[in-house]
C-alpha cells in the first residue's frame, strides 16, 4: 500500500515533535512525504500536480499541529482548491472513493485539556469532525487518529518513540491503538 504523508506546519524546522515524525516516516518504503509549506510557501497550489499525487497513493495522511483548534492554513488551503467538485466528489468526483485517511496530530496541550471538562471543552474527534466530514464526503476510510499530546513538555525519548508509534500507527492502522499520549 502506498501511503501520502501530508505534512503542513508552517515553522516544520522548528518542531521537534512534526520534525521527528517527517524524518521517521522517510525511511519507510512506499511513503511519500510531501512538505506543503515547501511546495507551496505563496500558497500558490498546483492542483493538478497535488491531484495526480493523491491519485498515485492508497493511503492519505494529514500530519499537522494543532492551530487554534484546526489545521494550519496551507492545509485548508489545500482542501479547497484540491478537493474539486466532479474530482472529488459530486455525481461524478469518485477519485478518493476507497482510499483509506487518517489524521496525525501534535497538540501543544496536555490530553486532559481536549476533554468536557478540560481547560479546552472540546475532545480532538470533536475538533477534527470537519475533517471526518471531509472524508465522508469523498468517499474515504476515515481511520483512527494518530496525537501525540503536551508536545511542550515532552521529552527527546518521548518524542522518538512518538514518531516510532506514528509510523506504526500510519502504515499498520489495523494494528494501532488511537495515538501514545
Amino acid at each position: 500500500m502506498k501511503t501520502l504523508v501530508i505534512v503542513a506546519h508552517p515553522q516544520l524546522s522548528e518542531s521537534r515533535v512534526n520534525k521527528a515524525w517527517v524524518e521517521r516516516m522517510k525511511q519507510e518504503a512506499d511513503v511519500t512525504v510531501h512538505d506543503l509549506y515547501a511546495a507551496y510557501p505563496n500558497f500558490e497550489i498546483d492542483v493538478e500536480k497535488e491531484q495526480q499525487l493523491v491519485m498515485e497513493h492508497d493511503r492519505i495522511v494529514f500530519q499537522f499541529p494543532l492551530y487554534w483548534y484546526s489545521t494550519p492554513a496551507l492545509l485548508k488551503q489545500w482542501q479547497d482548491v484540491v478537493l474539486t467538485y466532479g474530482w472529488a466528489y459530486g455525481s461524478e468526483g469518485n477519485k478518493l472513493h476507497d482510499k483509506e485517511f487518517l489524521l496525525a496530530i501534535s497538540a501543544g496541550g496536555p490530553e486532559q485539556a481536549y476533554q468536557r471538562d478540560g481547560y479546552n471543552y472540546f475532545t480532538i474527534a470533536e475538533l477534527t469532525t470537519p475533517l471526518q466530514a471531509m472524508a465522508n464526503l469523498t468517499g474515504m476510510k476515515y481511520l483512527a487518529p494518530f496525537k501525540f499530546h503536551g508536545v511542550m513538555q515532552a521529552s527527546e525519548e518521548q518524542i522518538k518513540h512518538s514518531a516510532e508509534e506514528y509510523v506504526k500507527h500510519a502504515l499498520h492502522p489495523a494494528l494501532a491503538t488511537e495515538g501514545v499520549r
